[in-house]
Protein backbone atom coordinates (compact mmCIF):
# COMPACT_ATOMS: atom_id res chain seq x y z
CA UNK A 1 0.00 0.00 0.00
CA UNK A 2 1.17 3.49 -1.01
CA UNK A 3 1.64 6.59 1.23
CA UNK A 4 -1.60 8.08 3.62
CA UNK A 5 -1.42 10.88 5.29
CA UNK A 6 -1.17 9.01 8.18
CA UNK A 7 2.28 7.62 7.07
CA UNK A 8 3.28 11.06 6.85
CA UNK A 9 2.50 12.07 10.05
CA UNK A 10 -0.55 13.49 10.65
CA UNK A 11 -3.51 11.75 11.95
CA UNK A 12 -6.92 12.79 11.28
CA UNK A 13 -8.63 9.84 13.29
CA UNK A 14 -6.63 11.48 16.70
CA UNK A 15 -7.70 14.77 15.49
CA UNK A 16 -11.56 13.88 15.97
CA UNK A 17 -11.43 12.28 19.12
CA UNK A 18 -9.39 15.57 20.32
CA UNK A 19 -12.27 17.50 19.58
CA UNK A 20 -14.95 15.01 20.77
CA UNK A 21 -12.74 15.31 24.23
CA UNK A 22 -12.93 18.90 24.27
CA UNK A 23 -16.22 19.57 23.23
CA UNK A 24 -18.00 19.25 26.38
CA UNK A 25 -15.23 21.34 27.72
CA UNK A 26 -16.10 24.72 25.67
CA UNK A 27 -19.59 24.15 26.19
CA UNK A 28 -19.03 24.70 30.12
CA UNK A 29 -18.22 27.79 29.31
CA UNK A 30 -20.55 29.19 26.93
CA UNK A 31 -22.28 32.67 27.28
CA UNK A 32 -25.73 33.39 26.04
CA UNK A 33 -24.19 35.40 22.85
CA UNK A 34 -22.44 32.75 21.35
CA UNK A 35 -24.81 31.01 18.26
CA UNK A 36 -22.64 28.89 17.47
CA UNK A 37 -18.57 27.73 18.47
CA UNK A 38 -16.53 24.55 17.93
CA UNK A 39 -17.40 22.43 14.83
CA UNK A 40 -17.97 25.26 12.23
CA UNK A 41 -15.73 27.04 10.05
CA UNK A 42 -15.74 30.21 12.09
CA UNK A 43 -17.84 30.80 15.61
CA UNK A 44 -20.53 32.83 15.91
CA UNK A 45 -21.00 35.40 18.84
CA UNK A 46 -24.04 37.85 18.64
CA UNK A 47 -22.70 41.26 20.37
CA UNK A 48 -25.69 42.36 22.57
CA UNK A 49 -25.74 45.97 21.09
CA UNK A 50 -28.45 46.98 23.88
CA UNK A 51 -26.11 47.21 26.76
CA UNK A 52 -23.65 50.01 24.88
CA UNK A 53 -24.31 53.41 22.72
CA UNK A 54 -21.05 53.12 21.30
CA UNK A 55 -19.45 49.47 22.01
CA UNK A 56 -15.96 49.58 20.92
CA UNK A 57 -14.07 45.72 20.32
CA UNK A 58 -10.70 45.22 21.66
CA UNK A 59 -8.68 42.32 21.10
CA UNK A 60 -5.33 40.64 22.19
CA UNK A 61 -2.91 37.56 21.46
CA UNK A 62 -0.44 35.67 23.56
CA UNK A 63 1.35 32.97 24.22
CA UNK A 64 2.94 31.22 27.08
CA UNK A 65 6.59 30.95 25.78
CA UNK A 66 9.72 28.83 27.42
CA UNK A 67 7.08 28.08 30.52
CA UNK A 68 5.85 25.42 28.31
CA UNK A 69 9.26 23.76 28.56
CA UNK A 70 8.29 22.88 32.61
CA UNK A 71 5.38 20.99 31.39
CA UNK A 72 7.63 19.29 28.89
CA UNK A 73 9.76 18.25 31.45
CA UNK A 74 7.41 16.90 34.29
CA UNK A 75 4.64 15.20 31.91
CA UNK A 76 1.83 17.92 33.92
CA UNK A 77 0.02 19.75 30.98
CA UNK A 78 -3.43 20.78 33.01
CA UNK A 79 -2.29 24.43 33.91
CA UNK A 80 -0.31 26.32 30.75
CA UNK A 81 -4.10 26.61 29.48
CA UNK A 82 -5.11 29.18 32.24
CA UNK A 83 -1.77 31.02 31.51
CA UNK A 84 -2.52 31.24 28.04
CA UNK A 85 -5.94 32.96 28.58
CA UNK A 86 -4.00 35.45 31.38
CA UNK A 87 -1.71 36.19 29.34
CA UNK A 88 -4.43 37.47 26.67
CA UNK A 89 -7.52 38.45 28.99
CA UNK A 90 -5.64 40.65 31.46
CA UNK A 91 -3.83 42.69 28.58
CA UNK A 92 -7.33 43.68 27.17
CA UNK A 93 -8.85 44.16 30.69
CA UNK A 94 -6.17 46.85 30.96
CA UNK A 95 -8.56 48.80 28.45
CA UNK A 96 -11.17 48.16 30.81
CA UNK A 97 -13.08 45.68 28.39
CA UNK A 98 -15.10 42.93 29.19
CA UNK A 99 -13.78 39.79 27.86
CA UNK A 100 -16.53 37.89 25.38
CA UNK A 101 -14.75 35.15 23.82
CA UNK A 102 -11.44 32.95 23.11
CA UNK A 103 -9.66 31.00 20.63
CA UNK A 104 -6.67 29.13 20.98
CA UNK A 105 -3.66 27.82 18.98
CA UNK A 106 -2.52 24.28 19.64
CA UNK A 107 0.16 23.18 17.31
CA UNK A 108 2.26 19.67 17.99
CA UNK A 109 4.57 17.40 15.82
CA UNK A 110 2.25 14.26 16.99
CA UNK A 111 -1.31 14.84 18.35
CA UNK A 112 -1.97 12.83 21.70
CA UNK A 113 -5.50 13.79 21.69
CA UNK A 114 -5.34 13.05 25.71
CA UNK A 115 -2.55 15.14 26.30
CA UNK A 116 -4.07 18.04 24.00
CA UNK A 117 -7.23 17.80 25.88
CA UNK A 118 -5.74 18.12 29.35
CA UNK A 119 -4.07 21.72 27.63
CA UNK A 120 -7.86 22.71 26.35
CA UNK A 121 -9.01 21.76 29.66
CA UNK A 122 -6.73 24.72 31.20
CA UNK A 123 -8.00 26.71 28.52
CA UNK A 124 -11.47 25.72 29.63
CA UNK A 125 -11.13 26.41 33.12
CA UNK A 126 -9.17 29.94 31.97
CA UNK A 127 -11.96 31.32 30.40
CA UNK A 128 -14.61 30.29 33.05
CA UNK A 129 -11.97 32.47 35.48
CA UNK A 130 -12.18 35.30 33.15
CA UNK A 131 -16.46 34.88 32.35
CA UNK A 132 -15.59 34.80 28.55
CA UNK A 133 -16.61 31.98 25.67
CA UNK A 134 -14.60 29.32 24.50
CA UNK A 135 -15.42 29.47 20.64
CA UNK A 136 -13.13 27.40 18.78
CA UNK A 137 -9.43 27.09 17.64
CA UNK A 138 -7.15 25.34 15.67
CA UNK A 139 -5.40 22.20 15.86
CA UNK A 140 -2.14 21.72 14.20
CA UNK A 141 -0.30 18.34 13.36
CA UNK A 142 3.14 19.42 11.92
CA UNK A 143 5.22 16.28 11.67
CA UNK A 144 8.78 17.09 11.76
CA UNK A 145 8.30 20.29 12.65
CA UNK A 146 8.47 20.28 16.78
CA UNK A 147 10.36 18.06 18.42
CA UNK A 148 8.54 14.51 20.20
CA UNK A 149 6.30 15.48 23.11
CA UNK A 150 6.42 19.26 22.56
CA UNK A 151 3.95 21.85 21.37
CA UNK A 152 3.24 25.49 21.40
CA UNK A 153 0.25 27.33 21.98
CA UNK A 154 -1.16 30.60 21.22
CA UNK A 155 -4.29 32.36 22.24
CA UNK A 156 -6.81 35.20 21.05
CA UNK A 157 -9.11 37.17 22.96
CA UNK A 158 -11.84 39.72 21.90
CA UNK A 159 -13.67 42.09 24.69
CA UNK A 160 -16.04 44.96 24.49
CA UNK A 161 -15.86 48.50 26.31
CA UNK A 162 -18.08 51.37 25.86
CA UNK A 163 -16.36 53.85 23.76
CA UNK A 164 -16.81 56.74 26.70
CA UNK A 165 -15.38 54.08 29.12
CA UNK A 166 -12.25 53.23 27.59
CA UNK A 167 -9.24 53.33 29.94
CA UNK A 168 -6.02 54.25 28.63
CA UNK A 169 -3.78 56.48 30.70
CA UNK A 170 -4.68 59.96 29.60
CA UNK A 171 -6.30 61.12 32.56
CA UNK A 172 -3.32 59.98 34.97
CA UNK A 173 -2.39 63.36 37.16
CA UNK A 174 0.85 63.62 39.56
CA UNK A 175 -0.03 62.98 43.08
CA UNK A 176 -2.25 59.97 41.65
CA UNK A 177 -2.13 56.08 43.73
CA UNK A 178 -0.81 53.30 42.29
CA UNK A 179 -2.21 49.82 43.79
CA UNK A 180 -0.26 46.76 42.78
CA UNK A 181 -2.29 43.46 42.87
CA UNK A 182 -0.43 40.06 44.02
CA UNK A 183 0.91 37.72 41.05
CA UNK A 184 0.92 34.43 41.83
CA UNK A 185 4.60 33.43 41.23
CA UNK A 186 6.26 34.37 37.95
CA UNK A 187 3.49 33.91 35.84
CA UNK A 188 4.37 33.18 32.06
CA UNK A 189 7.50 35.38 32.09
CA UNK A 190 11.11 35.43 32.18
CA UNK A 191 11.54 31.60 32.08
CA UNK A 192 13.95 31.62 29.75
CA UNK A 193 16.18 32.82 32.70
CA UNK A 194 14.44 31.04 35.70
CA UNK A 195 15.85 27.73 34.15
CA UNK A 196 19.00 29.07 33.71
CA UNK A 197 19.23 30.07 36.92
CA UNK A 198 17.23 27.48 39.10
CA UNK A 199 18.12 23.80 36.69
CA UNK A 200 21.34 25.36 35.35
CA UNK A 201 23.47 27.54 37.65
CA UNK A 202 22.02 25.98 40.88
CA UNK A 203 21.74 22.38 39.70
CA UNK A 204 18.15 21.46 40.84
CA UNK A 205 16.15 19.03 39.80
CA UNK A 206 12.17 20.03 39.23
CA UNK A 207 11.61 17.81 42.33
CA UNK A 208 14.00 19.61 44.57
CA UNK A 209 12.11 21.40 47.85
CA UNK A 210 14.59 24.42 48.34
CA UNK A 211 13.82 25.94 52.02
CA UNK A 212 13.04 29.28 50.42
CA UNK A 213 9.97 27.52 48.96
CA UNK A 214 8.50 26.24 52.09
CA UNK A 215 7.91 22.54 51.29
CA UNK A 216 7.05 23.17 47.47
CA UNK A 217 8.82 21.60 44.58
CA UNK A 218 10.66 23.72 42.21
CA UNK A 219 8.38 22.16 39.47
CA UNK A 220 5.21 23.11 41.49
CA UNK A 221 6.11 26.80 41.68
CA UNK A 222 7.07 27.14 37.92
CA UNK A 223 3.87 25.70 37.10
CA UNK A 224 1.71 27.75 39.10
CA UNK A 225 -0.77 29.21 36.89
CA UNK A 226 -1.20 33.07 36.02
CA UNK A 227 -3.69 34.88 38.03
CA UNK A 228 -6.23 36.21 36.06
CA UNK A 229 -7.58 39.67 37.16
CA UNK A 230 -10.79 39.79 35.28
CA UNK A 231 -13.15 39.84 39.05
CA UNK A 232 -10.39 42.20 40.26
CA UNK A 233 -11.49 44.88 38.29
CA UNK A 234 -15.32 44.03 38.41
CA UNK A 235 -14.94 44.93 41.93
CA UNK A 236 -13.64 48.39 41.35
CA UNK A 237 -16.10 48.99 38.49
CA UNK A 238 -18.38 51.78 39.61
CA UNK A 239 -16.86 51.98 43.10
CA UNK A 240 -13.43 54.09 42.11
CA UNK A 241 -12.45 56.08 38.95
CA UNK A 242 -9.74 53.65 37.59
CA UNK A 243 -7.47 55.99 35.31
CA UNK A 244 -5.25 53.58 34.22
CA UNK A 245 -4.56 49.70 34.29
CA UNK A 246 -1.27 47.96 33.50
CA UNK A 247 -0.64 44.19 32.99
CA UNK A 248 3.02 43.34 34.32
CA UNK A 249 4.95 41.25 32.20
CA UNK A 250 7.69 40.27 30.08
CA UNK A 251 10.14 44.16 30.93
CA UNK A 252 8.43 44.06 34.57
CA UNK A 253 7.43 47.23 35.36
CA UNK A 254 9.48 49.41 33.87
CA UNK A 255 8.44 48.17 30.63
CA UNK A 256 4.97 48.10 31.17
CA UNK A 257 3.65 50.91 33.35
CA UNK A 258 5.34 53.43 31.27
CA UNK A 259 3.00 52.29 28.57
CA UNK A 260 0.46 54.25 30.38
CA UNK A 261 1.61 56.67 31.35
CA UNK A 262 1.12 60.36 29.77
CA UNK A 263 4.58 61.93 28.45
CA UNK A 264 4.93 64.47 31.28
CA UNK A 265 3.92 62.21 34.33
CA UNK A 266 6.55 59.46 35.98
CA UNK A 267 5.56 55.99 38.33
CA UNK A 268 7.62 56.64 41.27
CA UNK A 269 7.42 52.73 42.62
CA UNK A 270 8.29 52.56 46.70
CA UNK A 271 10.69 49.33 46.87
CA UNK A 272 9.59 46.87 50.09
CA UNK A 273 5.98 48.28 49.88
CA UNK A 274 4.87 44.95 48.59
CA UNK A 275 6.27 41.09 49.82
CA UNK A 276 7.97 39.65 46.80
CA UNK A 277 7.70 36.09 46.80
CA UNK A 278 10.54 33.95 47.90
CA UNK A 279 10.97 32.19 44.19
CA UNK A 280 12.00 35.63 42.88
CA UNK A 281 14.90 35.94 45.46
CA UNK A 282 15.40 32.07 44.22
CA UNK A 283 16.31 33.01 41.16
CA UNK A 284 18.57 36.24 42.21
CA UNK A 285 20.49 34.35 44.25
CA UNK A 286 20.76 31.23 41.99
CA UNK A 287 21.90 32.72 38.78
CA UNK A 288 23.57 36.03 40.44
CA UNK A 289 21.06 38.15 38.60
CA UNK A 290 21.40 42.06 38.85
CA UNK A 291 18.85 43.69 40.81
CA UNK A 292 17.59 45.78 37.71
CA UNK A 293 17.90 42.80 35.20
CA UNK A 294 15.31 41.13 38.05
CA UNK A 295 13.35 44.14 38.05
CA UNK A 296 13.09 44.51 34.09
CA UNK A 297 12.20 40.89 33.52
CA UNK A 298 9.88 39.82 35.87
CA UNK A 299 7.36 40.58 37.88
CA UNK A 300 8.19 40.69 41.14
CA UNK A 301 4.99 39.86 42.68
CA UNK A 302 3.08 42.37 41.16
CA UNK A 303 1.25 41.27 38.31
CA UNK A 304 -1.03 44.05 37.55
CA UNK A 305 -1.11 47.52 38.37
CA UNK A 306 -4.41 50.23 38.92
CA UNK A 307 -4.15 53.81 38.81
CA UNK A 308 -6.89 55.74 40.90
CA UNK A 309 -7.14 59.02 42.26
CA UNK A 310 -5.31 59.19 45.86
CA UNK A 311 -9.03 59.80 47.82
CA UNK A 312 -9.92 56.74 46.34
CA UNK A 313 -7.16 54.31 46.90
CA UNK A 314 -8.78 53.17 50.52
CA UNK A 315 -11.55 52.55 49.12
CA UNK A 316 -9.95 50.56 46.06
CA UNK A 317 -7.93 48.80 48.26
CA UNK A 318 -10.81 47.58 50.41
CA UNK A 319 -12.92 46.48 47.57
CA UNK A 320 -9.51 44.21 46.18
CA UNK A 321 -9.82 42.67 49.57
CA UNK A 322 -13.56 41.84 49.41
CA UNK A 323 -13.17 40.32 46.37
CA UNK A 324 -10.01 38.27 47.38
CA UNK A 325 -7.52 39.89 45.70
CA UNK A 326 -4.60 41.14 47.79
CA UNK A 327 -3.32 44.10 46.95
CA UNK A 328 -0.41 47.28 47.92
CA UNK A 329 -0.40 50.65 47.84
CA UNK A 330 3.12 50.62 46.06
CA UNK A 331 3.80 54.28 44.94
CA UNK A 332 2.68 57.59 43.53
CA UNK A 333 2.52 59.24 39.87
CA UNK A 334 4.83 62.23 40.11
CA UNK A 335 5.98 65.14 37.22
CA UNK A 336 8.43 63.46 34.91
CA UNK A 337 9.26 62.64 31.33
CA UNK A 338 7.04 59.56 31.14
CA UNK A 339 9.32 56.50 32.97
CA UNK A 340 9.64 54.45 35.81
CA UNK A 341 11.11 55.43 39.13
CA UNK A 342 11.88 53.43 42.05
CA UNK A 343 12.73 54.59 45.54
Amino acid sequence: MGLTYKKAGVDIKEGERLVELISPMAKKTGRKEVLKGIGLFGALFSLDTGKYKEPVLVSGTDGVGTKLKIAFLTGRHGTVGIDLVAMCVNDILTSGAEPLFFLDYFATGKLDALKASRVIGGIAKGCRQAGCALTGGETAELPDFYKDGEYDLAGFAVGVVEKSGIIDGSSIKPGDAMIGLASSGLHSNGYSLARKALLEAAGFTLGARPPELAGRSVAAELLTPTKIYVKAYKALAGKVTVKGMAHITGGGMPGNLNRILPANIDAVVEEDSWPVPPVFRLIQRSGDVPDAEMKRTFNMGIGFVVITAPEEAGKALASLKKAGYDSFLIGKTARGSGRVRYK
